[in-house]
């Protein structure tokens, strides 16, 4: 890796190091060639060439905090007042921008967990020097790191330790490092990044060789990525960027990550051995208040994206001014404002943390990964219903503009209701569909549902976080404050009446 940080082609370049990714029963030699991956590889180079183009540049970058004159992307840094993480808002955003908000994990999701180590590598004791070393090479290289911290979905009726055989667990400890077996799930985006981040998360665990926290490079002897279909390779076989323009270049694949006797050295090591810092992990690191940070900012880019092509594809059917219609494009563009405010809230109130660092207030984090669960499946049942059959009202293929049999029934039957022509017609309906209606589409609504956390847990989280904070008891003793403003007698305070006098009039009424 030669420039700090990479450039595009350097990104590209780092891919090819002999990584064991399987698809269709294949392993790929070549991840940046092969159609599964190619485009998302050239994709995420875009941003790693924004860092070095002065169109970008300033909104994305600053200068590195590890002591050398470098610089990095902002959300890599650690921030220490609310300007800085406006301004880290703003490099996410810009980011998300490039990938049209359609790539959840770009090198930057990771940096929510990568930015927090130089303040908070005491927590990582005895390893806080592999803390502070990574924190230092991700931050001046811009380091592509992901995760997997979900166990399988295997043998749910037996507690952790009786499923060794499954769930990342230490073999064996030796003088090199320590010797990991199991799998994680579900590893999106791994195949092209360039370390995978272990750890725990879901159950509780009482073995210290399930207590891992750990980071190992992708192309680690015994480390191997099984991948689901590619909606990739499958747009490439069956159509074209005109059929498939989001899942022929942005489809990040999601992965079970298998590490079959994988040697983690020491030196790549957070925890080990330590079950109750493992336990504390998600409410010690940082992690969870940067991370949801992150999702909401860049989901506020993508339902911009998808609030202009439902607009398009409204103008386009002829229905823009139906009154129902217009109600609905607007609750898309209030979804996309309430994200927008969330993540606003969230860097303009932080919270104080370590050695003199703050958080993104994790109130507005916990909101939205409520809000997303809810908000996105509206946002596609609202494109489902307006634009309706319009979304399948479309030949199979842009081959088919180019058979002249086919050609003219499709310039006079597939036209747009705004005098656009069938060419542009469709083309917008393509990209509507591939957004909510093909595997990629369908794919998307299931990661927002469910990658901040399980529908569940996320309602849950609100609530012990209002009650370990006291927050609910405030909210309880405002009740309280009303409550004693009045009993059986009426009001108990001195500025109100309550009109006894009218009362016992009333009495005398019903007497009579």
């Amino acid at each position: 890796m030669g420039s700090r940080p990479l450039t595009g082609d350097e990104y590209v370049e780092s891919l090819r190091d002999g990584r064991e990714v399987f698809l269709y029963g294949e392993r790929i030699k070549d991840v940046t060639e092969h159609p599964a991956f190619h485009n998302a590889a050239r994709m995420t180079a875009r941003l790693y060439d924004a860092l070095h183009d002065p169109e970008h540049s300033a909104v994305l970058t600053t200068a590195t905090d590890t002591g050398g004159d470098g610089f990095t992307h902002r959300f890599f840094t650690t921030p220490r007042s609310a300007e800085d993480l406006v301004a880290a808002q703003g490099a996410i955003a810009r980011w998300a921008r490039l990938s049209y908000g359609w790539m959840g994990r770009s090198p930057d999701y990771k940096a929510s967990f990568l930015g927090t180590l130089g303040a908070n590598a005491e927590f990582y004791e005895p390893f806080a020097d592999n803390a502070r070393r990574w924190y230092r090479e991700s931050q001046e290289k811009v380091l592509y790191w992901n995760h997997a911290i979900v166990h399988p979905p295997v043998d749910r009726n037996l507690p952790p330790d009786q499923v060794a055989d499954v769930f990342v667990h230490v073999e064996k400890e030796t003088d090199a490092g320590v010797v990991v077996s199991g799998a994680k799930m579900v590893a999106t985006g791994s195949a092209l990044a360039h370390y995978n981040f272990i750890a725990h998360y879901g159950l509780p665990i009482k073995d210290k060789k399930f207590a891992l926290v750990a980071t190992v490079p992708m192309d680690a002897p015994g480390m191997k990525l099984i991948c689901r279909p590619s909606y990739a390779a499958t747009a490439a076989v069956m159509g074209s960027p005109f059929d498939y323009p989001l899942s022929s270049r942005l489809d990040e694949n999601d992965t079970i990550l298998v590490l079959d006797k994988v040697l983690i050295p020491w030196e790549n090591v957070f925890v080990y051995g330590d079950v109750g810092k493992v336990q504390m992990f998600a409410g010690q690191s940082g992690f969870f208040e940067r991370f949801t940070f992150h999702g909401c900012t860049r989901l506020a880019v993508k339902l911009e994206f998808i609030a202009g092509l439902l607009a398009k594809a409204l103008e386009l059917t002829g229905t823009q001014d139906f009154r129902g219609v217009q109600s609905r494009l607007g609750e898309v563009l209030a979804w996309r404002d309430l994200f927008q405010g969330l993540s606003d809230a969230a860097a303009r109130n932080p919270v104080p943390w370590r050695n003199g660092a703050v958080l993104p207030n994790p109130r507005y984090g916990m909101a939205y990964r409520w809000f997303m669960q809810a908000g996105y499946s509206r946002v596609r049942e609202i494109v489902l219903q307006d634009v309706a059959s319009g979304l399948i009202y479309l030949n199979s293929s842009a081959e088919d503009f180019k058979n002249p049999e086919t050609r003219p029934y499709l310039d006079k039957y597939l036209r747009g209701s705004d005098g656009s022509d069938a060419v542009e017609r469709v083309k917008v309906m393509k990209l509507l569909w591939d957004a909510v209606g093909t595997e990629f589409g369908g794919r998307h609504e299931l990661y927002e549902r469910n990658y901040a956390g399980n529908h569940e847990n996320s309602r849950i989280d609100v609530l012990t976080a209002d009650q370990a904070t006291g927050r609910l008891d405030d909210c309880k003793a405002f009740v309280e404050r009303f409550l004693d403003e009045y009993d059986l007698d009426g009001w108990t305070v001195p500025d109100l009446s309550s009109f006894a006098d009218l009362r016992a009039r009333r009495s005398d009424l019903f007497d009579a």
